[in-house]
């Protein structure tokens, strides 16, 4: 059976999500911080660090809302690409909280070779149903185009044709896939040769999820000043697969009014694409 018939606007039930401080603290350590310096990003993974007060990635939303999904129907699991992720946080994520999230099919594209469908997930806390964030997935279905349906409009690239303001390269280390699955995403692409190996790669290769967190680090440290809470929104298209130990260099452009353009690249081959994220003027308060 191919893609499910009338996918847009399908819902699936609320599912609860609970995480605590070490939860926190171990995505920021997957995804690379403290290990240039230890002693750089302490807000990060410490809690016990005199003057410091233990800050969330934003990133770390992708985490929280991972366990809503949607039925796509019966599709080809090998053939399901992980495309683009965004996220928009109300305020700073507190670093234990328990929330319902709902997800939601907001757009199914053909492309021809394939169907492109987003996801947006909702997270409201479990107490008062406030919202705390969006999370917006997009995954392209190979085999699953050629239904007739709307292929979208082609926006051109945020980035400026101009050199960076910042940049910023960090080394991910050869068992940093290893790491990163202990947050959740146990898919052996990751972590079997074999099964890497039928997917066409010589090797396990990083998670895609990993790289953007790698990247939030990069936009927390140049144009947030090292202040995560002032990253409220992030978005980015995935363009090529990266192989655990290989560096990756972020470039950054200030584009004005709190917003800026982001990629991310592995000896020059961009690897992290059309990125765009806010950030607040000054932090906001807790």
């Amino acid at each position: 059976m191919p893609l499910a018939p009338d996918l847009e606007g399908t819902q699936c039930e609320p599912v609860s999500f609970a995480w605590a401080r070490d939860d926190v603290l171990l995505y920021a350590v997957a995804v690379g911080a403290g290990g240039e310096d230890p002693t750089a990003e302490l807000s990060l993974t410490t809690e016990n660090t005199a003057g410091v007060r233990t800050a969330v990635l934003p990133s770390f939303a992708e985490i929280v809302t991972a366990g809503a999904k949607v039925d796509l129907g019966d599709v080809d699991a090998s053939r399901v690409v992980h495309a683009e992720q965004a996220f928009r946080v109300v305020g700073p994520l507190p670093v234990e909280g328990r929330v319902r999230v709902t997800a939601t099919v907001t757009e199914v594209l053909d492309k021809g070779s394939g169907a492109l469908v987003r996801t947006e997930a909702e997270a409201v806390d479990a107490s008062t149903g406030e919202p705390v964030l969006t999370s917006t997935k997009t995954l392209f279905l190979g085999g699953e185009g050629g239904f007739g349906g709307t292929r979208g409009d082609s926006a051109p690239s945020p980035v400026p044709d101009r050199a960076p303001d910042h940049e910023v390269t960090y080394r991910t280390t050869p068992g940093q896939a290893l790491l990163y699955r202990l947050t959740g995403d146990r898919n052996p692409l990751h972590s079997d040769p074999e099964f890497a190996a039928k997917g066409g790669f010589d090797r396990p290769i990083l998670h895609g999820m990993c790289t953007y967190g790698f990247t939030t680090r990069a936009l927390v440290a140049t144009v947030c000043d090292g202040d995560a809470r002032r990253l409220v929104a992030m978005d980015a298209r995935f363009t090529r697969p990266v192989v655990p130990g290989r560096s990756l260099t972020v470039s950054v452009w200030d584009t004005g009014d709190g917003t800026v353009a982001f990629r991310t690249a592995v000896d020059g081959e961009v690897v992290l694409d059309r990125g765009t994220a806010e950030v607040t003027a000054a932090a906001p308060s807790a």
